[in-house]
């Protein structure tokens, strides 16, 4: 196994929630929504499918990893990139798409081929593909990934998760309420699930002004997720989940607060933008 390939390459490739946005004044950070990606070992772990999924299927009409990707819930901008995954219909790909399932929900990407709400099926694809029902986790790990979950505070139902190679770990909280009103996961509990993370992405899409209009919606307050990454002990914070309707100085703003919340903890913070990178 190369240098490279003992590593874990982490990018992301949509970091806008809600819908994506295309604006000269929010180019810098980028317009696209959630997707992110793990590289190890030759293959490549995607969670979420929003727009940002196309961008990083551009990247790969030459490479011919497997790619397995998850879902953290259905809301269409963690899903509306899939259809238009350029890699999906290259022959010599290998997909293996894990089923969503959670509180008795099961959904797979390919019912978004319907040809109603876009014009393909599912024989529509080229690539090999697997769906994969049942314990996810474990089908992962047999594949070689290290990967746990845990439900999110969000309407609907969300998942987060935690990748974690040779020593080191990140974790991906896209959409969550840290001060929900009915919790299904207290603070506490995300705190345990974060402990000692290299990197925990974090919905961050929130400052005090939005409240209380929005408290329910399922995302979190700035300072709140600031308190998580200390509580937890994280190394690096990146705010996540970028309001569409915040310009770039905006997101500034917001990542200057955040440092000096964090700076006397000495925690590292990003506002996450479109090329993203981290290699552990």
């Amino acid at each position: 196994m190369s240098e490279e390939q003992q590593r874990m390459i982490v990018k992301f490739w949509g970091v806008r929630g809600s819908y994506t946005t295309v604006r000269p004044e929010a180019l810098r950070y980028g317009g696209y929504t959630s997707c992110v990606s793990f590289e190890l070992e030759g293959k490549l772990l995607v969670i979420d499918a929003g727009s940002g999924f196309r961008i990083l299927g551009n990247t790969l009409k030459k490479d011919v990893k497997d790619i397995y990707i998850v879902l953290t819930h259905l809301h269409r901008d963690h899903v509306n990139g899939f259809p238009f995954f350029n890699p999906l219909y290259e022959k010599g790909r290998t997909f293996h798409l894990i089923d969503y399932e959670n509180n008795g929900q099961k959904w797979s990407l390919l019912s978004l081929l319907d040809g109603i709400n876009y014009p393909m099926q599912p024989d529509s694809i080229v690539a090999d593909h697997y769906e994969v029902s049942g314990d996810s986790l474990s089908y992962l790990c047999e594949h070689g990934f290290q990967v746990s979950s845990l439900q999110m505070n969000h309407p609907g139902g969300a998942l987060g998760y935690r990748v974690s190679y040779n020593g080191s770990s990140m974790v991906h909280m896209p959409d969550n309420e840290l001060d929900a009103p009915n919790p299904v996961t207290s603070f506490d509990r995300f705190v345990e699930f974060c402990k000692g993370a290299d990197v925990l992405s974090h919905d961050a899409m929130y400052v005090e002004e939005d409240l209380p209009e929005k408290r329910g919606w399922g995302h979190s307050m700035l300072p709140k997720v600031c308190e998580l990454a200390v509580a937890a002990g994280v190394k690096h914070l990146v705010l996540f989940h970028h309001d569409p309707e915040r310009d770039d100085k905006e997101i500034d703003q917001i990542q200057s607060r955040a440092r000096f919340l964090l700076e006397p903890h000495g925690i590292e913070c990003t506002a996450a933008y479109e090329g993203l990178k981290f290699v552990f």
